[in-house]
Order: structure tokens, then C-alpha cells, then sequence
């Protein structure tokens, strides 16, 4: 699928404020950047990095200024999570995804090992338990914007019931992990998605390979265009700054061509 994403970001810096943004497309093996553009007005000064996947910006910014980016990106036939598949063991596991079975600041995995493993541990093999992690979510956590904050963790949503998709992602990574099944957030542009916003999904490691899952079943994961990954949103979010910043205004944008 051809998908055109974008966004449009603007902030009021009150002083010199150090930033690092991740809104630019992911190079990776499931999608190809066939144009972009990023441009910041006033003109700043950038700094560019990429690690081969994840691609940050890093600046200083003060003032008004407004940070725009638009890509068109192939992400071809996106591979789905299959029916069946196998969970591998800790000793089989490549060595970089040992650390999506550790809990993190928002995943405290080791908290609900005894409450994942009685309810999805006799669910079969790895996918059906990730299914059926992501039934139980579908089932008993609304999706509902207010009741949660950027400091809320998995713990927060699972007694609440409610978040938004970075809650629901982290208690679907938390569970995962709790079965360790290795589970990362993954910030993405996502077609169909209502509101527009930045989407924050899921990533689970079975049958030696990534797969990506939207536990909010808001966006088909065949029209998402990954941004960055990491153990939780502090890994992934789009702006973080050294300083207090005002949002004037934000428009996100993904659509097929």
C-alpha cells in the first residue's frame, strides 16, 4: 500500500529549549520512503541521527516554531500475524530481543506474571495467547481519552479499565512480556485512524520475527507506517524536551494513494 503521511507540529518555546523529535518514517525491511520532506520554520538548526531504523531530530528551539514533515512511503503487503505460531524459548531468542522481555518504566511485567499466566497461560501456542491477550483488552479496557496521563503505567490502566492507545498498548506489551512472549511499542502514521493523531501499537516476537498488532483495533495494521519502536512510549514519543513547551497546534495526516 502507497500512503502519503504527515505532519504538522507547532510549539511555543518560552525559552532555549533542547528537543528530540521522532516523527520522520522508519527505515525498515516492511516499507520503503519513496520521497520526503522536513522542514522547520524559523529556520533552525538540525541534527539528524539514525540508527537504521529509529531517525531522530535534535534541536534548540525558542519561540514559535513549527515543525513539518510529509512522506510517501511503500509499505508493500504487509505480513499479518499468522493463525499458529510458535513461542521461542529465552534461549533461542537473538540477543537484541532479550531486552522486550524486561519490565519497563510503563510495563511492569513482573507485577502480573501470576494473573497472565492463569488467565492466557493455557490459552496454546504463542499466537493464541497474543490473540487472547488482545480479546481480554478488547473486552475489559474502554477506550476513552482523560483518565489517563503521561505519567499512567499498565498497572494505572488495568485497574481503571480506560486509556488511549499507548495505555492499551502498554498493558497488551505487559502482558505479553508477563508470558514472556519479547513485546515493544511502536510509534506509527495510521490510515483509517479517527481522530488523526500519532498511533501507538504493538510488536510481538514469534516464529523468529516481529509482528505488529494494534490492541485498540482502531487501524488496520496493513495501513501502518512505523515511525520508531522501543520498550515502552518513553522509547517512541514524538517530541521530548529538556524544558516546559505550550502546543499551539498539531495535524496528523495518513492517507492511501
Amino acid at each position: 500500500m502507497k500512503i502519503r503521511a504527515s505532519a504538522t507540529l507547532s510549539y511555543r518555546f518560552p525559552d532555549a529549549t533542547q528537543i528530540i523529535g521522532l516523527i520522520q518514517c522508519a527505515r525498515s525491511p516492511d516499507q520503503a520512503i519513496l520521497s520526503e520532506a522536513l522542514q522547520v520554520a524559523p529556520e533552525a538548526q538540525l541534527i539528524t541521527d539514525d540508527d537504521g531504523f529509529t531517525r531522530r531530530i535534535r534541536a534548540c528551539l525558542s519561540g514559535e516554531v513549527t515543525i513539518s514533515y510529509e512522506a510517501e512511503v511503500d509499505n508493500g503487503r504487509r505480513s499479518l500475524l499468522p493463525a499458529a505460531g510458535r513461542q521461542h524459548l529465552w534461549s533461542d531468542l537473538p540477543a537484541d530481543v532479550l531486552p522486550y522481555l524486561l519490565p519497563s518504566r510503563f510495563c511492569p511485567s513482573d507485577q502480573f506474571q501470576r494473573f497472565a499466566l492463569r488467565e492466557f497461560g493455557n490459552a496454546g501456542d504463542g499466537v493464541a495467547r497474543v490473540m487472547t491477550i488482545m480479546d481480554w483488552i478488547h473486552r475489559h479496557v474502554d477506550y476513552q481519552a482523560g483518565v489517563s496521563t503521561a505519567e499512567s503505567n499498565a498497572a494505572h490502566t488495568f485497574t481503571v479499565r480506560a486509556g488511549v492507545c499507548r495505555d492499551f498498548a502498554h498493558l497488551a506489551i505487559t502482558l505479553c512480556r508477563a508470558l514472556s512472549i519479547p513485546a515493544r511499542a511502536v510509534g506509527a502514521y495510521a490510515v483509517d485512524l479517527q481522530p488523526p493523531d500519532f498511533h501507538a501499537v504493538v510488536e510481538v516476537f514469534l516464529e523468529n520475527q516481529w509482528w505488529l498488532v494494534d490492541p485498540t483495533r482502531l487501524a488496520p495494521v496493513e495501513g501502518l507506517v512505523r515511525i520508531a519502536h522501543g520498550r515502552d512510549a518513553a522509547d517512541i514519543a514524538f517530541l521530548t524536551t529538556d524544558k516546559p513547551c505550550e502546543l499551539i497546534s498539531q495535524t496528523i495526516e495518513a492517507v492511501r494513494l
